[in-house]
């Protein structure tokens, strides 16, 4: 039997023990700042049934799902009823694919609340922190398995809300040490401009359209507009507004003196057809709430942009949408969200408004690799590795390893007597160990260790109390000045 050569699908990752930590460095910060805003901690299945998945992410996301084929007793049960004779009547049989992979935590978690809602206290804030997967082409910064980090509020129509991710967004950020830009629209602004150009029942082809316009421009979503049926007039209308903040033109020609949030949100009123359209100046009075307060919600790191062609073309989105990108890296958005108002009415629970966020946990490593933003400590698993040089040591290193452990200090014994000095410290070197400690015949008559800093190569003799007390101080420090 010939060798098989091990191979991974495309679009997925194999984590090392330094990538598993730096990863867990992310989701250790998220989840604490999570639960400082009080949202608690959720986890639902790996696969839906797809009547759950299937029409909440429009045609092209309905695309991008990961279908599983029905298996088990009702694949054994049909295979029974093909015999020899009648196999050539099945040339064309399909197994039918009831379940599928999920795409994002929103819907699942939209479904979990109907099911439980009998048992949950309303406004209820969760956050969900698991894999999802997409059928889509792998490249830089896009895989088809991937984590997301997700924090939603259901059961409140308050942009109070709104207001307390965006400063969520920030903290996270700023522990992060990435600058970042918060990109935010309304979805009930989309939903003006297509009224306002005549053409409200294709809002999802506009937003489809528009949400490309960073990746392919003017000319590419005119043109993409064209072939979706758009005649010139609407198609300058939508531009016309789109321009005025993108590309700073006014109807007029002329540039625009003051870029503020504050002053495109203005300009949006002065639009033709504004004063006749609901829904527009209801998604402007949203975006104007949240804007007369940008200045106190962000840090020095973060900027907060109105963006008129931030569509993120997710049918559920009814209000406010978010997008966040790296200042510093072309990765693409590192974070996505918005407000969904009946999301749970597809299953039976109209009129729950929701909002959320989700930090895409694969990209912000990505950047926190390239701008080199890891502290040293987050790759640290082990902070104390113990060489042995005999048995007998052997048997004091182990009492002295158990000491160190109930004082939390994470500790290893180097396993293997006969290697040499010089591998052990490097094992230290190879594994980020800061500290290595030396029992040998001195260390074991005078009760004492050596104890060796690997950064600075200094060395000293201790007790094991005044080892303890010194370690404890050299990790808080250690910490400190990593963070």
């Amino acid at each position: 039997m010939s060798k098989q050569k091990p191979s991974i699908p495309s679009g997925t990752r194999d984590f090392g023990p330094v990538e598993v930590a730096k990863r867990n460095y992310i989701i250790n910060i998220i989840r604490s700042v999570y639960e400082l805003y009080g949202y608690q901690p959720l986890e639902t299945p790996v696969m839906e049934n797809l009547s759950t998945l299937m029409g909440k992410y429009g045609a092209e996301g309905d695309k991008l799902l990961f279908k599983i084929l029905n298996s088990g007793d009702w694949a054994i049960e049909l295979k029974k009823k093909i015999n020899a004779a009648s196999i050539s009547q099945y040339n064309d049989l399909i197994l039918v694919s009831e379940k599928g992979l999920r795409y994002d935590l929103t819907v699942p978690f939209a479904r979990y609340v109907v099911m439980n809602q009998n048992e949950i206290t309303f406004p209820f804030k969760r956050y969900q922190i698991q894999p999802v997967w997409r059928a889509d082409r792998p490249q830089k910064g896009r895989y088809r398995e991937f984590y997301q980090c997700d924090a939603d509020v259901i059961g409140s129509n308050s942009l109070l809300n709104e207001i307390e991710l965006i400063q969520i967004i920030s903290d996270v950020f700023s522990k992060l040490n990435i600058h970042i830009t918060i990109k935010l629209n309304n979805r009930k602004i989309l939903n003006g401009i297509a009224e306002i150009t005549g053409m409200p029942d294709r809002i999802i082809d506009i937003t489809i359209a528009v949400d490309k316009y960073d990746k392919i421009g003017s000319d590419g979503v005119k043109e993409e507009l064209k072939q979706k049926g758009f005649n010139d007039d609407s198609i300058k209308k939508i531009f016309e507004i789109i321009l005025m903040h993108n590309e700073r033109i006014l109807f007029g020609g002329l540039a625009a003196k003051d870029s503020s949030n504050i002053n495109n949100l203005n300009f949006l009123k002065s639009i033709d057809g504004y004063a006749n359209s609901n829904i527009f100046q209801k998604g402007v009075e949203e975006m104007d709430y949240i804007f007369e307060r940008e200045n106190d919600l962000i840090s020095n790191n973060v900027k907060i942009k109105f963006d008129i062609t931030l569509a993120r073309g997710l049918n559920y989105y009814t209000g406010t949408i978010f997008e966040v990108v790296s200042n510093d890296v072309k990765i693409g958005s590192i974070l996505g969200g918005g407000r969904y108002d009946d999301l749970t009415g597809i299953f039976g629970l109209p009129n729950m408004s929701g909002v959320g966020i989700s930090f895409g946990l694969d990209r912000i490593y990505d950047v926190l690799t390239e701008l080199n933003l890891f502290p040293e400590n987050a790759i640290t698993v082990t902070t104390v590795l113990i060489i042995p040089f005999d048995t007998e040591c052997e048997n004091k290193a182990i009492e002295y390893a158990t000491q160190l452990r109930r004082e939390n200090i994470s500790t290893e014994i180097y396993p293997d007597l006969q290697v040499k000095i010089g591998k052990k410290f490097k094992y230290a070197d190879d594994k980020n160990i800061p500290f290595a400690i030396v029992i040998g015949s001195d260390e074991l008559k005078n009760n004492l260790v050596s104890i060796k800093n690997m950064k600075s190569g200094e060395q000293k003799q201790l007790t094991i109390e005044e080892l303890i007390t010194e370690l404890n101080n050299d990790i808080k420090s250690y910490s400190d000045f990593s963070e």
